[in-house]
Formats: C-alpha cells, sequence, structure tokens
C-alpha cells in the first residue's frame, strides 16, 4: 500500500512541470514573521464519521482554502512565538450547509529571569470539527466528528528553577475549557451535555541531576474536571442524570527519567499511579456513593534523530480520559475512560529521490476502556489514525503536497464503529 500511494504522490507532484531547483533555505527563514495560503483539493468517503452500511454514511469531494500568518522574535533572555491557522471546507456533495470553518491560534512565551529562574506561557485555541484536533495531542475523548462550532481552549503558565546544581522544581497550572455544539440525532443527548466541561491540572516536579545526561524526576499533579452543562445525561423520559455527577479529582504520583543516550538519541518518561475521586456520584439516581478509582498513570516517549534530515518519535501514555457516553436507560452512569495510547512519527527528506521531497508518516493506536454503568462497564473502543504525506518544495517560495489519512474505530458499542479515508492534493505558497 506504501508504494501505491507513494508512486501516485510522485506522479502528482511531476505533473505540475514547475523547475525544481534546490530550495536550501525555506521561505520565512530570513525574517520574523511569515505568511502562507494552502489551497487543497480532498476526497472524503466518510465525513459524517458513520458506521458502515447506514444511511448517514456519506462521501463527497471537495477543496480547502488555508491561510496562514506566524510571527517568531527573539530577544536575549526572551522568545515568542505566535501563528493563526483559519481553514475553510467546501464539502461538494453535502446537502444544506456545504462548508465548515476551522481556527487555529497558538502563543507561546518564554522568558528566562536569570540562569536559575525562568517562565513559560502557552496558550492553544482552536474551533474544529475534527476529533484528532479537539484533542490538542492529548488521548482522543471523543472519537466522531462533529459538525458546527467546538471550541477548545487551554492556557498553562510553567515556573522552573533550579535550587541548587542538582535539585530543581517546576510548578505549573493549566487550564482547558471545552464547549461542543450540536446534536447527533433527534432526541439523543446532547454533544455539549455529555462534554461541555472545564479541566484544571496543578503541576510539582522536582528534578534531579544525577549527571550531564540524566535528569530524575518525582512527581506529583491534581487534576479537576468540572463538567458546566445543566442538561441530563439521559435521554428524554428517563430518569435525570446531571453530568455534574461525573465531576471528579485526580491524583497522578509518579516516578520519571529524562536521558540522553546520545546527542542524536533521547528518552523521556514518567510512571505511576493514577488516584480519581467521583465525589458527585453520589447524587446520581440510586444515590451511588462516592469511590476511588486506582489505576497506572505513563507518558513515555523516545525521539531518534537516525540520520540527516530523518527523525523518529515513539511514545506511549496510559491515563484516564472522559467520554461523549453517558447513561444507559437503567439509569447508571459510565463515569470515563482507561486509555492506553501508542503513537509514532517519522519523518524523512528522501534525497536519493530528490532532496526536495520530504515524507511524514504519522500513526497512532488507542485502546479505551469504559469506566461504570451496567452496559458498558470494561466495554472499549479501539482507535486507529494513520497519515501520509509527501511535500515537495519547487521553489523558494511554491511547495506541493499529496497525502492520505486513515480513521478506524472499532468498538464494543454498537452502532458507534466506522472507518475513513481521506485524499488530498494542495499547493502552499509562502512569504
Amino acid at each position: 500500500m506504501k508504494k501505491v500511494i507513494a508512486s501516485a504522490g510522485l506522479l502528482a507532484l511531476g505533473a505540475v512541470g514547475v523547475y525544481s531547483a534546490r530550495a536550501d533555505w525555506a521561505a520565512g527563514a530570513d525574517k520574523p514573521w511569515t505568511i502562507s495560503g494552502t489551497l487543497r483539493g480532498f476526497y472524503d468517503d466518510n465525513y459524517n464519521t458513520q458506521p458502515n452500511g447506514t444511511p448517514g454514511k456519506q462521501h463527497s469531494f471537495g477543496f480547502e482554502v488555508s491561510p496562514k500568518a506566524a510571527i517568531s522574535y527573539s530577544d536575549g533572555p526572551t522568545t515568542l512565538s505566535a501563528s493563526y491557522t483559519y481553514s475553510e471546507k467546501y464539502y461538494d456533495s453535502r446537502p444544506g450547509n456545504k462548508s465548515d470553518q476551522s481556527h487555529d491560534f497558538e502563543f507561546a512565551l518564554n522568558h528566562a529571569f536569570n540562569e536559575r529562574y525562568k517562565m513559560d506561557l502557552e496558550e492553544s485555541f482552536v474551533d474544529s470539527q475534527e476529533p484528532e484536533v479537539l484533542s490538542g495531542g492529548g488521548p482522543i475523548t471523543f472519537p466522531l466528528r462533529a459538525n458546527g462550532d467546538n471550541f477548545r481552549n487551554t492556557a498553562a503558565v510553567n515556573f522552573n528553577a533550579s535550587i541548587t546544581k542538582l535539585l530543581g522544581i517546576v510548578v505549573g497550572y493549566a487550564n482547558t475549557f471545552y464547549d461542543y455544539t450540536g446534536q447527533p440525532a433527534a432526541g439523543a443527548v446532547s454533544y455539549g451535555t455529555s462534554l461541555n466541561r472545564f479541566e484544571h491540572q496543578i503541576t510539582l516536579n522536582s528534578r534531579w541531576t544525577i549527571d550531564p545526561e540524566t535528569v530524575g524526576i518525582f512527581g506529583y499533579q491534581f487534576n479537576y474536571v468540572d463538567y458546566i452543562s445543566h442538561g441530563s445525561l439521559q435521554p428524554p423520559n428517563f430518569p435525570y442524570e446531571s453530568p455534574k455527577t461525573r465531576n471528579n479529582y485526580t491524583h497522578n504520583i509518579y516516578v520519571g527519567v529524562e536521558h540522553s543516550f546520545t546527542s542524536q538519541l533521547s528518552f523521556s518518561g514518567r510512571a505511576g499511579i493514577q488516584i480519581s475521586d467521583y465525589y458527585n456520584s453520589q447524587n446520581a439516581p440510586g444515590g451511588r456513593a462516592g469511590a476511588d478509582e486506582v489505576g497506572p498513570f505513563a507518558d513515555l516517549s523516545l525521539s531518534y534523530n537516525y540520520m540527516e534530515n530523518g527523525s523518529l518519535t515513539l511514545g506511549f501514555r496510559q491515563a484516564k480520559n472522559q467520554t461523549d457516553v453517558g447513561a444507559n436507560l437503567n439509569g447508571s452512569l459510565t463515569q470515563d475512560q482507561e486509555s492506553s495510547t501508542l503513537y509514532a512519527a517519522v519523518n524523512q527528506t528522501l534525497t536519493p529521490l530528490s532532496p526536495n521531497l520530504t515524507a511524514s508518516l504519522n500513526a497512532q493506536y488507542q485502546n479505551s476502556v469504559y469506566n461504570g454503568g451496567t452496559s458498558f462497564n470494561n466495554e472499549s473502543d479501539t482507535y486507529y489514525l494513520v497519515g501520509l504525506n509527501f511535500t515537495y518544495q519547487f521553489t523558494h517560495y511554491i511547495s506541493g503536497e499529496v497525502g492520505y489519512n486513515y480513521d478506524l474505530l472499532e468498538s464494543d458499542i454498537s452502532g458507534r464503529g466506522y472507518d475513513r479515508n481521506r485524499v488530498y492534493v494542495g499547493v502552499t505558497a509562502t512569504y
């Protein structure tokens, strides 16, 4: 399959017929700002992420227009970066509203007060319909596509201090807000009722310098999930189940290590336990008592620059996450999920073919087990994501791309699983 996609990509790019002198530096590298515009044509065989064989599964050709502006600034101890990307997708065969709009704003500010103290600020805002975008890089809480304006906003601040040459601390706070609109079907619980929430995270890490290549970590994170909808997680005509019965406090206690094996190979890992307290569950129908859930917690990643213009990232995460699946008809509540996630990313310049041709491969496997509820407890969703992209730098300012994305959701819940294929070809101008 990879050979077929690679061949198609090379043919599509070769057909453009543009002089392809080597671009030794990317457009924008000589100034602190860049502006770009991308035009893509695409085919999506399941843009509503509906199960196979259902009337809701629809396919369409379309096109996407996406301008972007970015700035990067550095002055002594201070660095700043910011970007804004707008996208409008037009689906030729979709009835009714044929266009989707999305927004992505990213901001980061880093300042070193002196050699011992520094602070980082980050802000990320997205308005999208796609699950992998709204997840923000963590476990995919809601693996279905949601039409409409769906927001995720994350703001974070971290303070780093070197107490001694051997001991450092990191204190941080992050706040994430989710706001979904729309409804999966008439009479069903709305996305907003099951997903709208605040997530607060407080981090305290101690960092121990074992040697120049190794840092040991002992850390603690406190997470607070607060649902904000006043609706019911039950379908109409069934007992009322407030989303706030899913509120929880979670404590992550872990040890970790960051180690550089060589200048090209490094590892970062944290592992420990996760303790969750569903303190509001006693207010649910039937008066369920609140209880602690104890499980594993892990966040591991390996980065390897295996050759010039070639990099590999491998990772694994184990943690609880929220879910769109709510209460069953008998009034029994699904609290959340326990997710195991494997991911990999490869980026490589294909020098034997052309020094201007770059390939990237991204893959993710996620197995999420439901927690709570007599119908779905210990049932699972298994989610696969694969993305392959080829980019060719025709000139200093113009590049072309061709790519393919495949999504597969296998679910123990009837009528939830689906597969989805997306193919695209595009051109980007950057100044």
